[in-house]
């Protein structure tokens, strides 16, 4: 009865361990080497024919897209503006440099790019014209030294203004690749306050002038600088301690800049506080 009983306990055992290897027809997990390999060969084979055909579609869709000029570019092709210092409230006492140093700081790390030292190997284009240059791989940069913003140039006076409680800010429009805005784009800002608060452009025109257009994109344009407006908002006594709201707009040109549902198309807005 004993031995009956080890009997079957071995059986059990030679039973489950069949199952993971039968030592006798040389099976694991039910199948063979050569029937392993058979589905080691399926599913390579089957795998290699999707990455296959994935890299085909890939690069066929490749073939389709200009590295330089997006696609598909319907959306954006009204610019939006943008100002610098980068935030939408400028609030400081002029006369805490600390209070300002931050707005300050951006601005001069802004401009170095537009520097007369690294702008002077640029090109000198043609003042109202269109800078278009179709046939060649890299594209000439026009001109446009900081020193053209005469007082918000950060040169003569480092505060930008800051220091007398005029502060300089910074406009320019977002990149558009092969965007030619008609007519002659310019700034014009106006702010929202009981006495009329006065703005002075740099340059005195306040435009944006066609030579600096069409961009052509990143790779083919590398050293493109955009052009800007400095807008320098001459504070008096009176508006000090009040927060005003300055709005300002591209006008001159067929660029929208009046769309409800986009609050930053051809325009944007910001406040300003100074306090003495």
């Amino acid at each position: 009865m004993k031995e009956a009983k080890e009997g079957g306990m071995k059986e059990a055992k030679d039973s489950w361990t069949d199952v993971i290897y039968n030592r006798r027809s040389g099976e694991f997990l039910g199948r063979t080497s050569s029937s392993w390999g058979l589905i080691l060969l399926f599913y390579l084979v089957f795998y290699g024919v999707l990455a296959g055909m994935f890299s085909l579609t890939i690069w066929v869709l490749l073939q389709t897209l200009d590295e330089n000029v997006p696609r598909h570019q319907d959306r954006i092709a009204n610019p939006g503006l943008v100002i610098h210092p980068h935030t939408s409230e400028i609030i400081f006492n002029r006369s805490n440099a600390a209070d300002y140093s931050q707005y300050t700081q951006q601005l001069h790390n802004l401009l170095q790019w537009y520097n007369d030292s690294v702008q002077g190997s640029n090109d000198l284009c043609l003042v109202g014209e269109y800078t278009e240059q179709e046939h060649t791989a890299i594209k000439k940069v026009c001109q446009f030294k900081r020193s053209i913003l005469q007082q918000c140039s950060g040169l003569g006076d480092s505060s930008f203004g800051y220091a007398d409680g005029k502060p300089c800010v910074l406009i320019k429009m977002n990149r558009v690749v092969g965007l030619k805005p008609q007519g002659d784009p310019y700034i014009h800002c106006t702010a929202k306050s009981d006495a009329q608060l006065r703005i002075q452009y740099f340059p005195e025109e306040a435009r944006l002038d066609k030579m600096f257009f069409p961009y052509y994109g990143k790779k083919a344009h590398p050293n493109y600088v955009q052009p800007m407006v400095a807008v320098k908002l001459l504070f008096s006594k009176q508006d000090y301690d009040a927060e005003l709201r300055v709005e300002c707009k591209l006008e001159g040109t067929n660029l929208r800049n009046n769309d409800e549902r986009d609050k930053f198309m051809g325009r944007v807005s910001f406040q300003v506080k100074v306090s003495e």
